[in-house]
This record gives structure tokens, sequence and C-alpha cells, in this order.
């Protein structure tokens, strides 16, 4: 794409936990003409953000809707518990959920993690957000479950956490609207998530092969008189 061919900007959304720092670099320093402009969003809004139109790509957590919206995924996250740094779990290195079938388990409104059946005792209410959650684990009303970058995000001096092996897991993608034909700037992105050099011919015309110059012609007429000689 050159000149007018060129949008204004591209508008990538991300949602808690996930962040685009090291990518965004990386565009600034291909495409600098083409402000990157990043618009957050939970985990919820995401995928609606994209359907409508309101960014062009994003960050998001799995599953979306594969009918509306096309996905890359990129990386599966740790779930760990977030627990009190007194908590009598901290001596181990990890947690299993069998360890926490006796504890209050936090379940927020906004949990990411596909639960067949919830660990641990039920609280009283759920917490509005994982926010609401971590704020309730200080006060040692409970514990929580969330992808490890989650735990990062809230951290607290009072709180610690553990991996939980056996606990769901979260999975972040790269998504798009879907379409037949995927943006110029949507396969740059995805060429710089994925590691694509700058060179990469991925999404774009090969380079046609150099004409050959006027002396490289006589010197192959020469070529093939010598041989019928």
């Amino acid at each position: 794409m050159t000149g007018s061919d060129i949008p204004s900007s591209f508008r990538l959304a991300y949602v808690p936990g996930v962040t685009p720092t090291k990518w965004v670099r990386v565009w600034h320093e291909r495409l600098p003409h083409v402000p990157l402009e990043l618009v957050q969003a939970t985990a919820a809004e995401a995928p609606g953000l994209l359907a409508g139109g309101d960014a062009d790509a994003g960050l998001v957590r799995l599953p979306v809707d594969r009918d509306v919206l096309s996905a890359i995924p990129l990386y599966t996250e740790t779930t760990v518990v977030v627990i009190p740094k007194d908590h009598v779990a901290t001596a181990a290195e990890e947690v299993s959920l069998t360890e926490l079938s006796d504890e209050i388990v936090l379940h927020p409104l906004d949990d990411l993690l596909d639960w067949e059946t919830l660990p641990g005792r039920p609280a009283v209410e759920r917490p509005a957000t994982t926010a609401d959650a971590i704020e309730l684990v200080a006060a040692g009303v409970g514990v929580l479950l969330v992808p490890q970058s989650l735990a990062r995000l809230h951290h607290r001096k009072d709180l610690t956490y553990r991996p939980v092996p056996d606990a769901p897991a979260s999975r972040v993608a790269l998504s798009w609207p879907e379409a037949e034909l995927t943006p110029d700037l949507v396969e740059e992105f995805i060429g710089i998530v994925r590691g694509r050099t700058v060179n990469s011919t991925r999404g774009r015309a090969a380079t046609p092969p150099r004409p050959a110059k006027a002396k490289d012609k006589d010197k192959a007429k020469a070529k093939g008189k010598d041989r019928r000689g």
C-alpha cells in the first residue's frame, strides 16, 4: 500500500492481562506513517468491538464466534490461585484443585475460565469483577483462580499466587472480523506477531524477475553459436 491507499490508523483492541508493547514497537518501526491506536476492552467487550468495526484487530481471549471473527491462537496462560501471603498453600510450589476443596473459591462475574465444575466452596455472593474478588482475597474472604497475567496485573504486597496445573487454562489469540480477504494492515500485524521479518513476501506480490540486460543477451547468443559450431 502506498500514498492514499494507507488508512489513517490501525486500531488494536486488547484485553486486561495482555501486553501488546513489543508488537506495537515493531509496528512503529515498520510502519511509522500509520499510527497504531490501542483500544482497551474487557474480555467480554472485545469481540463486540471487532464485530462492530470499532477495532481492526484485537488481542482477545478464546473462545470467539468463528462465524463472525477470524482468530489465530497465540499462547495459553498458566492458571494460578491468588492467596494471602500467610496462606498455608504458600509452602508448596503448586496447588491442585483437590487441595482447594475446603476453600471458599471466588467466582467473579467476569471470570475467564471455562469451568465444568467449580472447585471449592461457593461464596455467598459472586463478586462483580476480578478486581473486586482480589479485594476479597486480601480481606481473607476466599481465594481466586485467574490467568497468571491477571494475578500480576492486580498485584498486591499482601497477596501472592501459585500455579494450579489441573485448572482450566485461558488462551489468548489475535482476532479480526471474518472476511474473504484479510485487510493489508491486519496481514501486517499478523506478520509481526508471528515474527516475520520485514523482507517477508507473505501477503505481498512476489518480486518479478529482473529483465536480462542487452550484454547478457549478446553473451547468450554467442554461447549458442559456439555450441552449434
